[in-house]
């Protein structure tokens, strides 16, 4: 699929390479444990689990959302992007410059994530990269309005979204993961990695 500036690349990491990452990831985990992130405000704990790698992660309390240097609960800067992801960014994104944030969510049993826009990023030039590792799952993507028209992809371990040009601030979501569809992570559940640029280049 490819239309308005969203690019679904099936298949586009293989078994090997899709191996290789989540042996890097279980590394990078253990430096920056998974933990439950809260809706602003109400302070309702997401289903998905979630951590980043980079310079900057993103993080959801019931101060809000924003990008900050360090993981809230350890107190310790993010683990760095591991070349093998950034290979990939610089592979598929078509930019220049070097994400900042990696954000790292796991999804397991009725996890999902409802509608929403990436937009807390000062450089909207730069486009959103999405990497699926494990079970399969259905993702869902409107327009820049929320009440625009959604549509669904199913997408699967070592499949690459690319979201750029007028799909960069496009409404999406996951609606459901597909239990049992993969045998690369070996509790089962999804990872997904969505590469973010944050500030303006200089």
């Amino acid at each position: 699929m490819q239309s308005d500036g969203l690019k679904h690349l099936p298949e586009c990491l293989d078994r090997e390479t899709q191996q290789e990452i989540v042996d890097i990831l279980r590394i990078c985990i253990g430096d920056a444990p998974l933990y439950t992130p809260a809706m602003p405000r109400s302070g309702r704990p997401f289903s998905v689990r979630m951590t980043n790698l980079g310079v900057l992660g993103w993080v959801s309390d019931k101060n809000g959302y924003r990008y900050q240097e360090h993981h809230p609960t350890t107190g310790r800067p993010w683990p760095a992007i591991p070349e093998r992801i950034m290979d990939i960014w610089h592979k598929v994104s078509g930019y220049q410059h070097p994400p900042e944030a990696c954000l790292v969510n796991y999804y397991k049993g009725k996890a999902r994530m409802g509608l929403h826009r990436d937009e807390d990023e000062a450089d909207m030039n730069a486009p959103v990269v999405s990497i699926s590792l494990g079970d399969s799952a259905v993702f869902r993507i409107g327009g820049t309005d929320r009440r625009d028209k959604t549509g669904s992809i199913k997408v699967h371990s070592g499949d690459i979204i690319v979201m750029g040009g007028p799909a960069r601030l496009a409404y999406h979501g996951i609606d459901r993961t597909l239990a049992g569809t993969s045998t690369l992570l070996k509790d089962g559940g999804r990872i997904n990695l969505t590469l973010r640029r944050v500030t303006v280049p200089s």
